[in-house]
């Protein structure tokens, strides 16, 4: 059986990425200055990987981020695949919350405690496997075997961290603006066992794939 190549590529950097507030679902920021220049100085540095078509979250900064990687291809637009709620803790930085008895009961355990009127992880990474299982099945009846996912940091996080194979917790899948990871589906293991393998960075070449600028997309 063929493989398919997927590669999940963060967003360029917003200013709230730059100033470290929780940016989320709510928040539909456009790329900074600096991050429109970050994309571009990586495009010129080191190599994309080339694909057939671009699946991306419904948000301002993913869709211009694969309009600069990607010019010329096809984009899908696929909404679940937007960053997790943040409720009323969006627009926010950690020191603004840091007394706020809400935020201190989700940040102990983020999985299963939402934000007031937001989002719980548990619940953030149900809807991203249900996102990522209608990109696979619409790469297989179309035929398509390389396909950019253009996304959140939290997304890239939550999803290999609850698919991906070496298994690892979310914050070990963090990854820098317009940087990210290239996976490969098999279908028999998909099927049977429900995972991906990491397989390297992206783009091609590119070092420190640390989270670099700011707390959360």
């Amino acid at each position: 059986m063929r493989n398919y190549k997927i590669h999940f590529i963060r967003h360029g950097q917003t200013e709230y990425n730059a100033s470290g507030r929780f940016q989320g679902c709510q928040t539909d920021a456009s790329l900074s200055t600096d991050g429109i220049k970050q994309l571009i100085d990586l495009n010129e540095t080191y190599e994309y990987p080339s694909v057939s078509v671009v699946y991306s979250s419904p948000m301002a900064r993913c869709i211009e981020t694969a309009g600069i990687i990607y010019p010329n291809r096809e984009l899908v637009v696929v909404p679940p695949l937007k960053e997790i709620d943040f409720g009323d803790f969006s627009g926010k930085t950690i020191e603004e919350l840091k007394n706020n008895d809400d935020f201190e009961e989700w940040f102990k355990d983020a999985y299963n405690v939402a934000p007031p009127n937001g989002e719980s992880g548990f619940e953030f990474t149900l809807r991203l496997i249900d996102a990522f299982k209608w990109i696979v099945n619409d790469m297989m009846k179309s035929e398509t075997f390389d396909a950019a996912v253009v996304t959140h940091g939290g997304v890239i996080m939550s999803l290999l961290s609850g698919i991906g194979l070496p298994k690892k917790a979310p914050n070990e899948w963090m990854i820098g603006n317009g940087k990210g990871y290239t996976c490969y589906l098999n279908t028999q293991m998909w099927v049977r066992d429900g995972v991906i393998e990491v397989a390297g960075l992206a783009p091609y070449g590119v070092i420190n794939p640390l989270f670099e600028n700011g707390e959360d997309d």
